[in-house]
């Protein structure tokens, strides 16, 4: 099942309650030994494969995490990207030319009036 926009929140529950069900089965992992490497209670375990309301949503994290779908979560709620002036902000001013190396300037000889040289 897609999970979108028309679900109420109960199916939405469901869904991922039955997407977590089907990875720890996959990864061949008992609800104990998922709840053990999670740092979760059994009970905690049951109650978010049945999409429970009550579940944390710490517990689904520690529940990704055990069963490694942290890289998985950021494609939910992916970082907004920064808006213009934000990026302006970032940016660092770029050089528009290099520059030269300064010649030292020849100390004059003492200049005195009516001399040409």
């Amino acid at each position: 099942m897609k999970i979108d926009s028309n679900l109420v929140d109960e199916s939405v529950l469901t869904e991922l309650g039955r997407r977590v069900t089907a990875i720890r089965l996959a990864q061949n992992l008992s609800q104990r030994q998922l709840a053990e490497r999670a740092g979760l209670g059994l009970r905690t375990v049951q109650r978010l494969e049945q999409g429970a309301a009550a579940t944390q949503l710490s517990g689904f994290v520690r529940v990704c995490r055990a069963l490694g779908l942290m890289d998985r979560l950021d494609q939910i709620l992916a970082e907004p990207p920064p808006s213009p002036l934000d990026r302006l902000r970032l940016q660092e001013r770029k050089r528009r030319r290099a520059t030269g190396r300064r010649q030292a300037v020849a100390e004059p000889g003492k200049w005195t009036w009516g001399k040409s040289s």
